[in-house]
Order: C-alpha cells, then sequence, then structure tokens
C-alpha cells in the first residue's frame, strides 16, 4: 500500500516540475503593439486616438484605436499575415 502512494507522489511531483517547462513559450526579445485585438476593458495604455490615456478603458471588443503588447511578429498572425520563418523544434 505503501508504494502505492510513494509511486503517486514521484508522479505529481514529476508532472509539476516538467508540466511550466512545456507550457512556457520562449520569452520574447522585442515587443510590439497591435491593435485592434484589445477585448474590453482589457487594453494596454491609452488610445491611438487620444480618447483616453489609460490601460482598462477600452469601450467594445476590436476596436482599431485599442491596443495591446504582443511579442513581436505575432500581431501579423492575428490580423492575417503569413508566417515567413519555422522555429526547429529543440
Amino acid at each position: 500500500m505503501k508504494s502505492t502512494y510513494l509511486m503517486s507522489a514521484v508522479f505529481a511531483t514529476s508532472t509539476v516540475l516538467v508540466a511550466p517547462t512545456m507550457a512556457v513559450p520562449d520569452t520574447p526579445k522585442k515587443w510590439e503593439k497591435c491593435a485592434g485585438i484589445a477585448k474590453q476593458g482589457m487594453n494596454d495604455c491609452g488610445a491611438l486616438d487620444g480618447s483616453h490615456s489609460c490601460a482598462g478603458q477600452a469601450k467594445a471588443d476590436n476596436l482599431d484605436t485599442e491596443w495591446v503588447y504582443v511579442p513581436k511578429g505575432t500581431c501579423n498572425k492575428i490580423t492575417g499575415g503569413s508566417v515567413v520563418a519555422i522555429k526547429p523544434a529543440k
């Protein structure tokens, strides 16, 4: 009975230690502003048209004047750009 508990504990611990490394993407080197993808109330900083100067004030989803920071190259993927390079798996 004790060996069952020990194996369960080992499995749970190894799962916790491995899972975060698989779920975390590469750390971005550069960020870009991506307009038109922010959800209502989830924008970063002020609107591009100057209608407000604070984060979290987007009045609707996907407004052209509201933006969020995304890793460089991501915005083109979201707005219909094409992938021009593929990173090899490690």
